[in-house]
């Protein structure tokens, strides 16, 4: 097994800035949901819309941050930027008094996110020797994911003890996230050459496109239909107080969810270092199946606990693993750009999803949504067994 030791303090640093942030976003994201409908009469509809268009404006965002990273050869500087307008959007929650509110505060700050996640994720794949660079990404979605489950946890303290205040709770979410600026600014040291001494890249353009290889574009055609698979977990939320949860512990839905992820993501990274991703991502899609199929016929709440858990298990064995394929099958020079791309077609494929899911459960109810992502990773799955992607193979470019 890798040894933690060898993984550089940046990166440690770097992780405990995402689990920071992450105490503050899902402090506030596991309550939104609920808030939204209970407090100002949005539809699943309207909730998949918010969601989509967040989601997918960070991962969209991310193309220019990653393109703007290779430009100049520096990452730190857009990270800081990203993370302190994260910060500033906190207290817009607080002060939120309709939908539309609501959705411009989670659009300043998904644009946070979305700057903020090129230029880090390049980042780690710089400060990381190859052969951990799996941990490495491992390590810090392991620890972002902690913060993923005490923020909600945090979340349901707060409820109890502010008799369902959900404005007053949301305000402690600013003192994480300036707690996680603060440690990016003093803690983190970037390399002397983020590019690993090529010259800076020009901003995105079409002979920088031509640099990626086909390997790279299967790795982005799969996270796009993947991504389609997994529209957004207020939908976990919203199932969970179909099924008699109380608007306090809606955030348990997140905890459990994120601690069965926190705990996986880290030694599945450090697995795909020294086995196939393509296996990974497979049984990452089965239990995407199982949990689908779970929360839409499962009744009660021991059921969709379940199904949460699965959740949570499909991406401990998926998301560091997709970031490993995209820093294994793009030039250095060229990573932050990679990183841009792919998370524009997932951004894209996000928007669609959340807001068919919105759809679906809105006219057909909600066993449509989980049983339409359920098809959808079937189809990402059958995606896995074709081309030069599911081999089962391990090829020099890191693909397989």
């Amino acid at each position: 097994m890798t040894s933690n030791r060898r993984i550089p303090r940046s990166i440690w640093m770097l992780g405990f800035v995402s689990l920071f942030m992450d105490v503050s976003s899902e402090l506030i994201h596991s309550l939104l949901p609920v808030f939204m409908v209970t407090g100002l009469g949005a539809s699943a509809l309207q909730v998949g819309i918010v969601e989509g268009i967040a989601e997918s404006t960070a991962l969209i965002v991310k193309v220019f941050s990653g393109a703007i990273s290779d430009y100049f050869g520096r990452r730190k500087a857009l990270a800081v930027f990203g993370y302190g307008l994260g910060a500033v959007s906190k207290p817009l929650f607080a002060l939120a008094l309709s939908v539309n509110w609501v959705l411009a505060a989670r659009f300043m700050d998904r644009i946070g996110k979305g700057i903020r996640g090129a230029p880090r994720d390049a980042l780690v794949a710089d400060l990381a020797p190859p052969e951990i660079r799996g941990a490495a990404f491992g390590l810090r979605q392991s620890l972002d994911s902690v913060g993923a489950f005490l923020g909600p946890l945090l979340a349901v303290g707060l409820m109890l003890l502010w008799a369902g205040d959900f404005r007053t709770v949301f305000w402690f979410a600013v003192i994480p996230a300036a707690i996680a600026v603060l440690l990016l600014v003093f803690g983190v040291e970037e390399p002397a050459s983020g590019t690993a001494g090529r010259p800076p890249a020009a901003a995105i353009g079409w002979h920088s496109l031509r640099e990626l290889e086909r390997a790279y574009w299967l790795v982005v055609i799969f996270g796009a239909v993947f991504t389609l698979a997994r529209f957004s977990e207020a939908f976990l939320i919203l199932r969970a107080q179909q099924q008699g949860l109380p608007d306090a512990f809606a955030p348990l839905v997140f905890v459990v969810m994120n601690v069965v992820y926190a705990a996986t993501a880290y030694p599945v990274g450090g697995l795909s270092d020294r086995m196939s991703h393509v296996k990974l991502l497979g049984a990452g899609l089965a239990l995407l199946i199982a949990a689908d199929l779970v929360l839409a016929l499962g009744q009660g709440l021991p059921a969709i606990a379940l199904g949460v858990a699965l959740w949570g298990l499909h991406m401990g064995l998926t998301q560091g693993v997709l970031a490993t394929m995209v820093a294994a099958t793009a030039p250095a020079h060229l990573r932050g750009t990679a990183f841009g791309i792919f998370n524009l077609a997932c951004g894209v494929a996000m928007l669609v999803a959340s807001v068919l899911a919105g759809l679906l459960w809105d006219t057909l109810g909600a066993a449509a949504t989980f049983y339409a992502g359920a098809a959808f990773s079937a189809a990402a799955l059958t995606l896995l067994g074709v081309g030069d992607l599911i081999s089962g193979k391990r090829p020099p470019s890191g693909i397989g």
